[in-house]
């Protein structure tokens, strides 16, 4: 291992780094003088050197996090040889428990050095009861164990949250970027429903308002006063866009569009020189505003798409109010001939009414009818209240 990665395993912070080195030198000294002037100690080796083991034993501690299990089986060794270690042990035990993923390693070394003592005695306990001997080894081998799985716990335990709440962070990150595409995507449908749709039959009346201009003024007029209406209905429209924009959904007017605006539209496109009629089934009724909304955008843009595709196309819209659901149906006729202005196409508006109408559960479809033309039937279900 490179000696950089070396030490950030071993030590993860400055902090950490400080207190293992503080402590490893402070036991070391301290064990070390405990046994060169300890009174009364009786080991097989001399106390100068068993003072000296003592102190590499402190020393150790450096290692305690980065190789808890290493250092506990070159303790038992270690200590077991030479007698060294008291308080470094306590440690070390401490130590094992809290950074071993493994309860069951960690106990299993534990009471291997706990046999271990009791097999090989100190020689200044020797002459202890055994009893006393086995009773104090728990003592000393327990506490230090059960300690350090309570703090191993307990870091795991912040680790978790901590990870946790950096998790919940992320996530919270990525719900308001698609939040915000979700809302990118809704703005540029309301700005299509509101601009697009008013200003394609726009043209279309402009178009026609040129064509007999010269021969009829007076129609010509009525023409102009319909494109006038229609732009004050845009500006209307988009006003209350830039108010959801500014104030939510609460900005959105709470009366829902009727038949009696579904009429509007229709009356509008005839006036523009479209061969449109249009059949309601069912009992005329107030819709719930979302349906009543998704009803007229579907009719409007059905209808914009028959200006700008199939010009004079005879055109059919069928409106069934039934008791559990609302059903839409714009098909055109195949086109006499091809319309006389050109009028772009985004592609975007059924995508845009497809959203609209699964959002309220309903099924939508759109596509080239058998015998020619073009169709586009929706089906809004009704809540049950």
């Amino acid at each position: 291992m490179h000696p950089r990665g070396w030490w950030s395993a071993t030590w993860p912070t400055r902090r950490s780094r400080a207190l293992d080195v503080t402590l490893a030198v402070c036991l070391a000294a301290f064990d070390g003088a405990y046994m060169l002037f300890a009174p009364q100690q009786d080991f097989w080796l001399p106390e100068p050197v068993v003072a000296a083991c003592s102190a590499v034993l402190g020393l150790a501690l450096v290692v305690r996090r980065s190789h808890p299990v290493r250092l506990t089986v070159f303790t038992i060794v270690f200590s077991t040889v030479t007698g060294a270690g008291v308080f470094a042990v306590l440690v070390i035990l401490y130590s094992l428990a809290a950074y071993t993923p493994s309860r069951r390693l960690v106990w299993a070394l534990a009471g291997t050095g706990y046999a271990a003592n009791l097999a090989f005695p100190n020689p200044s306990s020797s002459d202890e009861p055994f009893l006393a001997q086995a009773i104090f080894g728990v003592a000393f081998t327990a506490v230090p164990v059960l300690l350090g799985l309570y703090m191993g716990a307990r870091k795991q335990l912040l680790t978790s949250l901590q990870e946790r709440a950096e998790r919940l962070e992320r996530e919270q990150h990525l719900l308001a970027e698609r939040a915000r595409g979700e809302e990118r995507t809704r703005i540029a449908r309301e700005m299509h429903d509101v601009v697009a749709n008013r200003i394609s039959v726009m043209v279309v009346h402009a178009g026609a308002l040129r064509a007999i201009a010269a021969r009829d003024p007076d129609r010509a007029a009525e023409t102009a006063a319909v494109i006038g209406d229609m732009g004050r209905q845009a500006l209307e429209e988009l006003r209350h866009v830039i108010g959801v924009l500014r104030q939510g959904e609460e900005a959105l007017p709470q009366e829902a569009p009727t038949v009696a605006h579904v009429r509007e539209l229709v009356g509008q496109s005839g006036a523009a020189g479209l061969r449109v009629d249009l059949s309601v089934r069912g009992e005329e009724r107030p819709m719930p505003p979302a349906v009543g909304r998704t009803v007229y955008r579907l009719v409007q843009e059905a209808l914009t798409n028959v200006h700008k595709h199939a010009g004079a196309a005879d055109t059919r819209v069928d409106l069934g109010l039934l008791p559990e659901a609302v059903e839409v149906e714009i098909a055109n006729d195949v086109p006499h001939a091809g319309p006389d202005h050109g009028l772009p196409s985004g592609g975007n508006g059924l995508l845009g009414l497809r959203e609209r109408v699964t959002a309220l559960g309903g099924s939508f479809e759109a596509g080239p009818r058998d015998g020619g033309g073009y169709a586009v039937r929706a089906r809004l279900p009704l809540p049950t209240s």
